[in-house]
C-alpha cells in the first residue's frame, strides 16, 4: 500500500532522540522541510553522548558533541535544543527517564511528538544482514511513548512543576523499510547533509573518508526510495 503524506495540522514539534547526531541520521530532512513551512521544532537529547567517542574522554566528549548537536539543528531550523542529561550507553525504560521525558513534553507543549526507531534490529534500505539497534534507542523509545500519556495525567507525576501537557495529537517514530506516512524531502537533501557535517569531530573519528562524503552517503541511504523520490518516513500513532 503506497504511504500517505504526514499529517500537517500542528504548529509546534518536539523531536526525542537518546544522542546527538541521531535525529542527523535522516530525521533532520524532514525537520527541515517542517521548519521551512513555519513549523516550530524543538530537540530534546536524553544524554550527552559523552561515551560515543573512543579515545575521548567524557568530560570531553559531552561538552563537544553537545556543541556538534547545537550548530547541527541550526543549520535546519532548529533554536532550542535541550539536554536531560541521562548517563549515555545506560538509558533504563522506567519511571525516571518517563519523569523527566514527561517534564520536557509539559515545557515544550508539543502538538506533534518524533522519536527514532527503537526495535531490537534495523535494516537500511538494500542492505543484509540487520544492524544490531541501541539498547539507549530501544529504551527511550518506549519510554517516550510512556511519556506522552504520563505528560497529561496530573497523579503520575506530582511533583513536576510544569503544568499537565495533553495537547499531543501525534507521536511519529521512525521507520525505514515500509513506512506507512512520509515526507517528501527532495528539496531538503542538501541541509540535511550540512546538518550532518556538523558533527565534524565524531565523524572523524567513525571513518578516515572525508566528512562530506561520510554524511551524504548517510543521508543517501536515509531517504533515497527505489521510485527515485527522497523520501524520510514515519510510524505514526495518535497521541
Amino acid at each position: 500500500m503506497p504511504s500517505k503524506p504526514m499529517p500537517d495540522d500542528w504548529q509546534r514539534a518536539l523531536v526525542v532522540a537518546a544522542h546527538p547526531d541521531d535525529i542527523e541520521y535522516g530525521l533532520a530532512a524532514a525537520v527541515a522541510v517542517w521548519t521551512a513551512a513555519g513549523k516550530e521544532v524543538h530537540y530534546l537529547l536524553a544524554t550527552r553522548g559523552e561515551a560515543g567517542m573512543a579515545g575521548v574522554p567524557p568530560e570531553e566528549a559531552g561538552p563537544l558533541r553537545e556543541d556538534e548537536e547545537r550548530r547541527s539543528a541550526a543549520v535546519v531550523g532548529v533554536t532550542e535544543v535541550e539536554f536531560l542529561d541521562h548517563r549515555d550507553g545506560v538509558l533504563v525504560a522506567g519511571p525516571e527517564l518517563r519523569r523527566d521525558l514527561a517534564g520536557a513534553i509539559r515545557r515544550h507543549r508539543p502538538e506533534l511528538v518524533v522519536t527514532g526507531y527503537f526495535g531490537p534490529t534495523w535494516t537500511p534500505p538494500g542492505v543484509s544482514p540487520a544492524y544490531l539497534n541501541s539498547a539507549d534507542h530501544q529504551a527511550l523509545g518506549q519510554s517516550v511513548l510512556d511519556a506522552v500519556a504520563d505528560a497529561g495525567n496530573e497523579w503520575i507525576f506530582p511533583d513536576l512543576a510544569e503544568e499537565p501537557w495533553r495537547g499531543v495529537q501525534y507521536i511519529a517514530v521512525g521507520e525505514l523499510l515500509d513506512p506507512p506516512h512520509e515526507v517528501d524531502v527532495s528539496g531538503t537533501v542538501e541541509l540535511a547533509v550540512q546538518s550532518l557535517s556538523e558533527h565534524r569531530r565524531y565523524l572523524e573519528l567513525l571513518s578516515d573518508d572525508p566528512v562530506d562524503m561520510q554524511a551524504r552517503q548517510v543521508v543517501d541511504m536515509s531517504t533515497l526510495k527505489e521510485d527515485g523520490g527522497r523520501r524520510v518516513g514515519f510510524r505514526l500513532y495518535w497521541g
